[in-house]
């Protein structure tokens, strides 16, 4: 079983019969992980990330290694005392069909569970795979406003063209209701808060 507070590490099986080894990040993990996420950014598949902003939010993080290899990352954003967002999960060229990504998934929501929150989001280009982990689309006023911090800096932030998925973890405690979100505007170089209604947008 993965901690939610420790850096307890886990083998398991992958797909491909690799035994990989999962768990929570730590901060010698940095450099790998910035290699991973870069590489995928420098695509335009993911936003690029900092060595100041993994350390920032490096308790989010968890990581598969093959080996002494990183085979892949997620991270578990906390938006509220109820639901979190399933963000940075990327999986190394050389493991993409090994199954790394279901069971960082699966640590992630596990971890989620740990923390008792009713359910988990994700914005994503590859809604099937997701939703052969458990999540299904939404519409994006169903979900809490986004991190603005990552948005403005998103090359797509006027168009994103991201799926909502999200996987409910306490059936019994989650509402399906459009949560109001402000628009974001520019003013002066400094982000601000419009007072109209429009939906989320991509981290």
């Amino acid at each position: 079983m993965i901690s939610a507070l420790t850096p307890e590490m886990v083998t398991r099986t992958s797909d491909s019969g690799k035994s990989i080894e999962v768990r929570k990040a730590s901060m010698q993990d940095i450099p790998p992980l910035l290699e991973l996420i870069n590489g995928y950014a420098a695509k335009g598949i993911m936003l690029p990330r900092t060595e100041f902003e993994l350390s920032e939010n490096m308790r989010d993080f968890s990581v598969a290694y093959d080996g002494n290899k990183l085979a892949g990352c997620g991270a578990l954003h906390f938006y509220s005392p109820t639901v979190g967002e399933v963000r940075s999960l990327a999986v190394s060229e050389s493991h993409k069909t090994h199954g790394i990504g279901r069971l960082i998934v699966e640590a992630l929501v596990h971890e989620a569970k740990l923390y008792g929150l009713d359910a988990v989001f994700a914005f994503t280009y590859v809604p099937g795979f997701f939703s052969k982990v458990g999540f299904n689309e939404v519409e994006r006023g169903e979900l809490p406003l986004k991190a603005w911090k990552d948005c403005v800096r998103c090359p797509k932030f006027s168009s994103c063209d991201e799926i909502a998925v999200l996987r409910v973890l306490r059936p019994g405690r989650w509402q399906h209701r459009p949560v109001p979100q402000p628009v974001l505007g520019i003013e002066d170089g400094s982000v601000v808060i419009l007072p109209t209604i429009a939906p989320a947008l991509r981290h």
